[in-house]
């Protein structure tokens, strides 16, 4: 009887191993094919994100240099008045800096 056991249980070891292959090849198998899905899912949100971001990009450089004229007409007032009141500043102080190295040049030190 042990004879007729041995190939049973041979059998039945083989069985179990070829459906555990199965199994695991079935696993392997669902593994990639989500890691592929997971792929496409992340290659289409990065090309959604390029596309907002590309468009936000445009229209930002649509707003500014659209007035480019503008821009550099505002530009040079803004710059002449920062001169005229540089050179207010230094009308303002300039006697005070003539006294003190007028003070500074002919003061004799022992």
């Amino acid at each position: 009887m042990d004879s007729s056991r041995r190939p049973s249980g041979i059998q039945q070891l083989l069985a179990a191993e070829q459906e555990a292959q199965q199994i695991v090849n079935a696993a392997r198998a669902a593994k990639t094919a989500r890691l592929r899905q997971a792929k496409e899912e992340a290659e289409r949100e990065i090309a959604e994100y390029r596309a907002q971001m590309e468009a936000d990009f445009q229209r930002k450089l649509t707003e500014t240099s659209g007035d480019s004229g503008a821009n550099v007409k505002r530009l040079e007032q803004e710059t002449t008045v920062k001169i005229e009141q540089l050179k207010q500043q230094a009308a303002n102080i300039s006697p005070e800096v003539i006294q003190m190295l007028l003070r500074h040049v002919t003061t004799v030190k022992n």
